[in-house]
């Protein structure tokens, strides 16, 4: 329990610095929750708990093709803001396109053999 514990809290205070940092700069901000910082913590918890190399490089894989459909929010998402809709229906649009962008990418791997 307590190595859960332990995964919560780091993962917790990375999106808490994260917020903070964005108080003080948005693009310092925006450079380090773009970096894989959760996928990279991610591998290291699957690691520590398997040591499967073939689950590991299959997770790191699946993730590179699960990144692609949640890019264009974070390009749709400020247009909609500077066009003047407000940040909670902008964002719904954005988490919206992207359901929509993964439901796609779900039915499109499989014709593409690409590994999720």
């Amino acid at each position: 329990m307590s190595y859960l514990a332990l995964k919560a809290i780091l993962s917790g205070l990375l999106i808490a610095a994260i917020s903070e940092i964005a108080r003080r700069s948005p693009a310092v901000a925006a450079l380090v929750a773009s970096l894989p910082l959760v996928s990279i913590l991610g591998m290291i918890w699957l690691w520590r708990d398997t040591s499967d190399a073939g689950r590991l490089a299959a997770h790191a894989e699946a993730t590179f093709w699960y990144v692609l459909p949640s890019l264009p929010m974070f390009l749709l998402l400020p247009w909609l803001i500077r066009q003047g809709m407000g940040f909670w229906p902008a964002l719904g649009l954005g988490v919206a396109l992207t359901v929509a962008l993964y439901l796609l990418l779900t039915w499109l791997a499989p014709r593409f053999n690409l590994p999720l």
